[in-house]
């Protein structure tokens, strides 16, 4: 038996797990928040390693032979010549690049053009689009930039020592705007369009690959991003999604290739194993129940939850269109949530309910279908975030989702991700393991709900969403036949 850790390094803490090689037990946690504000789109690099201390105190690496490192996305760590960090790191939330991301779709040619380059049409999120941001409103820093990297990217060499020699993965650089997953390639010349002039990037290592050991012996795995670690430490596999329901929704799925979109609807990431993860992102998800909950002052999602499940299917022709913060799949980004079907009989709490987490799971429905419509297999769903728990959730989501749901009992899925990594990394270097065979860990425990004889209802209730859907953006999915 050997002991390794992973550690995710989220937007808001460091989690630590400690793990047996060969099964994968949980042995050790340990866990600490960052030292920076709640909802701050900025932050000092230094705040992420002071949170891994604190996580990894009192003896929790005791006896770890690897470590592998997960961390938040999106997020822009911005180094001079001397690898000092040129201005605080610009986090994932950070919206002011949204107008630098329109222009650089514009001068490339257009989303085609980009979906063909890199898999991904640049939004503000992307560090690509920070970089246009940093050029444009903070010149003298966009100047001293010599070196771009991400937390991941960050941590995993402050933890070798700083070496000369710095390495990111596939998953965390198919994140980024300048690296192609179709191609396995940095485009270079993209960086050089946001930023002005070109900068290091690390190199992209494989899976199973070390980034190196340090001095104390301590072998450190390649690390990815967080998102691609969580569907490794879940061990979804071809066949599978996932869909997480956050205050914004996302629906990922492992595939065999990258897919090239257009619209910028999917963005087309690499995962932790050498497959891909097309993901598709709404807008709005959780946000639609909070919402409804404060309309109906009902205090909490399981009272709202209740009160929906006292409803019919269908909600008595009431459909809501959830797009409350506009929305990105369908791309509408300016339009309002519209509430159709009104009627003296429908005018009721439980109703509008219903209506809320139908919308909510129909909205996800249809970004599950623009996959389905690339091609991609899913033959059953995990359905992630606490809002999965609702019994309303899970009474209706097989039928509207139109396949098997699994809910996985919570986890630190990203940590058990960058650990089942680092095993791999230890194996291979020691022999043991095949550089394209990962640990054969057991899965996530769940609770697995079937559609049964509720399917045809679902289906009943994905067209009455999509006709309204379609009477008030009727070319929100393109030209309407």
């Amino acid at each position: 038996m050997g002991i390794v850790a992973g550690l995710d390094s989220s937007s808001g803490f460091t989690h630590v797990v400690v793990c047996d090689t060969d099964t994968g037990a949980v042995l050790r946690e340990g866990y600490a928040p960052h030292p920076i504000e709640e909802k701050a789109t900025e932050a000092d690099p230094q705040a992420w390693l002071l949170s891994l201390g604190e996580a990894a105190a009192d003896g929790v690496l005791d006896d770890v032979q690897a470590i592998g490192v997960a961390a938040q996305q999106h997020c822009l760590v911005p180094l001079d010549p001397a690898g000092n960090p040129v201005r605080a790191a610009m986090l994932g939330n950070d919206k002011r690049a949204q107008v630098a991301a329109a222009d650089l779709v514009e001068a490339f040619g257009g989303k085609q053009a980009w979906a063909e380059a890199v898999g991904t049409v640049p939004t503000a999120p992307l560090p690509l689009a920070k970089l246009a941001w940093l050029r444009r409103h903070e010149p003298q820093n966009a100047q001293q930039i010599a070196m771009v990297m991400q937390p991941h990217d960050w941590l995993v060499w402050q933890l070798l020592g700083r070496p000369a020699h710095r390495t990111t993965d596939r998953g965390a650089a198919s994140a980024t705007g300048y690296w192609s997953a179709a191609t396995g390639t940095y485009r270079p010349d993209l960086v050089e369009l946001a930023l002005g002039h070109r900068a290091a990037l690390p190199e992209v290592l494989g899976p199973s690959d070390t980034a190196g050991t340090t001095p104390e012996g301590l072998l450190i795995s390649a690390g990815t991003g967080e998102t691609m670690a969580a569907a490794f430490g879940l061990g979804v596999g071809v066949g599978d999604a996932v869909v997480s329901l956050g205050a914004s929704g996302s629906v990922m799925a492992v595939h065999h290739e990258a897919l090239a979109d257009s619209s910028g609807m999917i963005t087309s990431f690499a995962d932790a194993t050498g497959m891909h993860l097309p993901v598709v992102h709404t807008s709005n998800a959780v946000r639609a129940l909070r919402g409804t909950a404060e309309m109906l002052g009902v205090e909490s999602l399981e009272e709202l939850s209740a009160l929906a499940l006292k409803s019919t299917p269908g909600a008595s022709g009431l459909v809501l269109l959830p797009y409350l913060e506009g929305e990105r799949t369908p791309w509408l980004p300016h339009t309002a949530g519209t509430l159709c079907g009104l009627r003296r009989e429908s005018m009721k709490p439980e109703h509008l309910a219903r209506a809320a987490f139908e919308g909510m799971l129909c909205s996800l429905a249809d970004a599950l279908d623009v996959l389905r419509g690339r091609g991609v297999q899913v033959r059953r769903v995990f359905l992630l975030g606490a809002a999965a728990e609702l019994a309303a959730v899970q009474a209706m989501a097989p039928m509207l989702l139109g396949t098997q749901v699994v809910v996985p009992q919570p986890a630190q899925y990203a940590a058990l991700g960058a650990a089942r990594q680092a095993a791999w990394a230890l194996g291979v270097a020691q022999g043991t393991l095949a550089p394209h065979t990962p640990p054969a860990w057991q899965g996530a425990v769940a609770q697995v709900l079937e559609p049964g004889e509720e399917l045809p209802v679902g289906k009943a209730l994905r067209q009455q969403y999509t006709a309204a859907r379609d009477q008030i953006h009727p070319e929100a999915f393109g030209p309407v036949h």
